[in-house]
């Protein structure tokens, strides 16, 4: 009886494993973290986008953001969402975890997080489009929610 050829055989010969660059990540799996009381650009790694030409979407979530009151002291909780479509970079996670644990003890309102997220973002990755959202914990029984976009929204 003859074999047959599937196509999972013929696939094996033309088929390339899946490989990311990460030249120049120094965050990623390096041991201890820095700790970082200041947010800054220079802690946003980035890595070649695997497929530049196309269009995709890339959404971070992370509900455990803090902050401080620029009054009370008191902290500030929130979810952050940040949504972008990129060009030639991606940010890596860690390194954006790391960003958003040194807002921690800036003592600064949710608008002005919001605003410099994104600058700071948009610096470092030159994206196609950004949005960041930032979801605030009610005190008070209000609640606060702001969102910026790259390029701004026309109305």
């Amino acid at each position: 009886m003859p074999k047959k050829s599937s196509s999972l055989s013929r696939n094996k010969k033309t088929a390339k494993p899946l490989a990311s660059d990460t030249t120049g990540l120094t965050l990623l799996g390096g041991g201890s973290l820095p700790q970082v009381e200041i947010p800054s650009t220079a802690l946003l790694e980035t890595f070649i986008s695997p497929a530049p030409k196309r269009r995709y979407e890339i959404c971070f979530s992370s509900n455990e953001f803090t902050s401080m009151c620029p009054i009370t002291g008191q902290p500030d909780y929130a979810t952050i969402i940040i949504r972008y479509t990129p060009k030639e970079r991606c940010i890596e996670s860690k390194a954006l975890k790391l960003y958003l644990r040194s807002f921690r003890n800036q003592g600064v309102f949710a608008e002005s997080i919001v605003n410099r997220m994104l600058d700071d973002l948009v610096k470092v990755l030159s994206p196609r489009s950004l949005t960041v959202i930032g979801d605030f914990t009610p005190r008070g029984g209000i609640g606060l929610r702001v969102e910026v976009s790259y390029p701004e929204k026309s109305k």
